[in-house]
């Protein structure tokens, strides 16, 4: 270890004098841009960056912050690569791997919001950002992983305050950046920015009836017979980003499935779900992290789903075991079916939104910091342990900030064939806060009698009960009554439609450019 501890010592000397709060402005700059460091959460950090460059306006103040978190992001993934490995054990070296994925993709989604002007887009893919660097550090957490931990913990501290800041003044500047006339465009085009016409079409079109651009058949009547082989393939196939469409005929396949941030606008079409399954059983038992247990893992932007099953069979004692994982986006499922026990679909970042999926677990069975949309599905909650509650939801926004949170909307939530005979002995809550500014909504949803009356389990203690964001709104059913629900400040029972609206489709997922009518079903609206 001694290779990687000098490395750190050398890599905290850099940040100290990265990070030294000089709060000295040299010469006069507009107020405003001066004031927009006091919204920041570490303003001493944003008036050295204003203070030592030539910054004027706010939209210079907004690219300067961008580019001094992208240093840090490279300084980050320079750090994941010159770690010492030799020593570490599979975990260590499975949650070793996952940073340096992590961190590369951040540098990805950071260079992506220097090269835009959309705050929105810009939002996303900062929250994205963040979301990356505390997975990585989760990664060694879930291991108890104490001695590579803490020294890399420690080291990237400042990242996390770039991150932060950078969250904070795009959002206090979006505003001043985006003309009324754009405001007015995002708020009332129905037609989608980033859901094409013929990508509508594909939704609707019957399952086997699409033109793939490439099949993937167990009885080799395909290009391929597994899906593995069809995406290793694709860097030779495939020129460009346009859509491609893949088409994986009835069967089983086990395997897992990993698609990487540089492939994008994939879509995946099925025979219907539990006839084109994906499954396997990888855990954390097993020493995968929760992030690389997944069965389907996907990363890169615009990836369409329809007409499938993505399955881990690992089991609750297994613990967390992902059967879906997407950090896509502006991603579409629909059709779809995610059956898991712990951790089944693992809605890690971006903009996602689920139509008529059915999805099966025990606890914390939808969890992640994407915002995601979960619209006319079925939650089906399983036996879980004995002895151990269940939770359905455990969102992780870590950020003010984050434009991210879990919407349950139109949906019903039911017990799976194997608790209906529980007879009541297992607790099954709507949620619980797996970080502090936790964000879960569910509206005009039907809730059955499993949900325990107080609505919602803590984590640990009063962690996070008045940080987080809990919002129900019009629910049915009888698990819907909030007399009995816990009194935490973060606890919002919605009257108002004004407030309830923040958390459509149409506005929570960027402005209402979410799949409009034509084609897919979709209520942009209550």
């Amino acid at each position: 270890m001694a290779k990687l501890i000098n490395f750190h010592y050398t890599f905290l000397h850099v940040l100290v004098t990265i990070f030294t709060p000089f709060v000295v402005v040299h010469g006069t700059k507009p107020t405003t841009t001066i004031a927009i460091c006091g919204q920041a959460p570490y303003p001493e950090i944003c008036t050295y960056l204003i203070g030592k460059s030539s910054v004027e306006t706010p939209l210079e103040v907004r690219q300067t912050t961008l580019m001094s978190t992208l240093a840090q992001a490279e300084h980050a993934h320079k750090l994941v690569l010159a770690m010492d490995t030799s020593s570490f054990k599979p975990r260590a070296k499975s949650a070793w791997t996952d940073c340096l994925e992590l961190y590369d993709d951040t540098v990805y989604q950071l260079n992506r919001s220097l090269g835009s002007t959309n705050g929105q887009d810009i939002q996303t893919w900062l929250s994205s950002a963040s979301t990356n660097h505390e997975t990585c550090l989760n990664g060694f957490h879930d291991f108890h992983l104490s001695s590579p931990f803490q020294t890399f913990k420690y080291a990237l501290s400042g990242f996390s305050k770039y991150l932060s800041n950078s969250l904070a003044i795009n959002k206090a500047l979006t505003p001043l950046l985006t003309s009324s006339k754009e405001r007015t465009l995002m708020e009332t085009n129905n037609f989608p920015k980033w859901l094409s016409k013929s990508d509508r079409k594909l939704l609707s079109t019957p399952s086997g009836t699409t033109s793939a651009d490439l099949v993937v058949a167990q009885d080799g009547s395909g290009d391929y017979q597994t899906i593995s082989e069809a995406i290793a393939a694709l860097p030779k196939l495939r020129k460009g980003n346009s859509r491609f469409i893949i088409y994986v005929k009835a069967g089983v396949y086990k395997e897992n499935v990993d698609i990487k941030n540089t492939m994008h606008n994939l879509m995946f079409v099925g025979d219907g779900m539990g006839s084109t399954i994906v499954t396997s059983g990888k855990n954390n038992k097993d020493g995968s992290t929760t992030f690389s247990s997944a069965t389907f893992g996907v990363s890169g932007s615009g990836f369409i789903a329809r007409d499938m099953t993505f399955e881990n069979t690992a089991g609750p004692s297994k613990f967390q075991a992902v059967a879906f994982r997407s950090g896509s986006d502006l991603s579409v499922v629909f059709g779809c079916a995610f059956k898991g026990y712990q951790d089944t679909l693992y809605v890690y970042s971006g903009r996602q939104f689920y139509r008529n999926c059915q999805v099966y677990g025990t606890l914390d069975f939808i969890f992640g910091n994407a915002a995601a949309v979960l619209q006319s599905c079925n939650i089906y909650v399983r036996k879980p342990m004995g002895g151990q509650a269940n939770a359905i939801t455990a969102q992780g926004r870590t950020d003010p900030n984050q434009n991210t949170g879990i919407i349950i909307h139109n949906s019903a939530v039911t017990a799976a064939s194997d608790l209906r005979g529980s007879g009541g002995s297992v607790k099954t809550y709507l949620g619980r806060p797996w970080m502090k500014y936790s964000r879960t909504v569910y509206m005009k949803c039907s809730l059955d009698s499993l949900i325990n009356s107080a609505g919602w389990l803590p984590w640990s203690g009063s962690f996070a009960l008045s940080t987080l964001y809990y919002g129900e709104y019009l629910n049915t059913g009888g698990g819907a009554g909030t007399g009995g629900r816990v009194k935490w400040p973060g606890l919002h029972i919605i009257t108002s439609s004004t407030e309830a609206m923040k958390f459509t489709a149409g506005d929570f997922l960027d402005g209402g450019s979410w799949i409009p009518g034509t084609g897919l079903p979709y209520t942009a609206g209550l």
